[in-house]
């Protein structure tokens, strides 16, 4: 049976018109996305499929271009669809951050952070660089690899502070492997960034650990 053919508060489109987005399961939504099934299959049934296949919804968004469009009635129309709906959640976190002081409004800052690095396949170290009312001046992705000594340059990171005129920054990376614990060279590389900043007034506000679908904060730790 077609979903149009459905009682209406079982629609995906019209339950999250009554009763809200948060409402529907991850299904419910992509089924939305995907607007139409294919012969034999409703929207909501393709939804599922695709859903099983990957494993999650998160695996699903993060798939490639091949992998996404292996699916029947799936191609790069949809997969630019997907990928322009992932860039616009991450503008508007950014956007919502640039509006407000993101020491009181942590969660979204989170929320932008872990869109931002995520679903790296490996360790990225990147700066929020703030303004005196903790506003965000920019976002900058600064150094990839293994965090240590070696890979992270404080020079080049008060450059970088300079360049855009921050007063405080938070720093933040990802940690493929899943752990939200820190490393004791993420401790000493932070450590050793909030002594070169201090030398030109600058604050390290907090350093974020992205560890999948958590963040871990340094200053939640009393590491900082």
């Amino acid at each position: 049976m077609s979903i149009s053919n459905w009682p209406s508060a079982e629609r995906p489109r019209e339950k999250l018109l009554l009763k809200g987005a948060d409402t529907l399961s991850d299904a419910e939504l992509l089924a939305i996305f995907l607007r139409t099934g294919v012969p034999g299959k409703t929207a909501l049934d393709l939804a599922r499929e695709m859903l099983g296949f990957h494993g999650s919804l998160r695996a699903l968004l993060k798939c490639d271009h091949d992998a996404f469009c292996s699916f029947r009635g799936m191609g790069s129309a949809k997969y630019a669809q997907l990928q322009a709906s992932l860039e616009m959640s991450k503008r508007y976190f950014k956007d919502e951050l640039r509006e407000a002081d993101v020491l009181a409004s942590s969660e979204s800052a989170k929320r932008f952070i872990a869109l931002a690095l995520r679903d790296k396949p490996s360790e990225v170290f990147a700066c929020l660089y703030l303004d005196t009312q903790h506003r965000v001046l920019a976002f900058e992705e600064l150094f990839q690899g293994t965090l240590d000594a070696a890979s992270v340059y404080p020079r080049e990171v008060v450059r970088r502070v300079i360049d855009h005129r921050a007063a405080a920054v938070i720093f933040c990376h990802n940690h493929p492997s899943g752990s939200q614990e820190p490393s004791q060279a993420d401790i000493l590389i932070t450590q050793r960034l909030a002594e070169a900043l201090k030398l030109i007034d600058v604050r390290v506000l907090d350093h974020f650990i992205v560890a999948g679908q958590y963040v871990s904060s340094f200053a939640e730790r009393g590491l900082l």
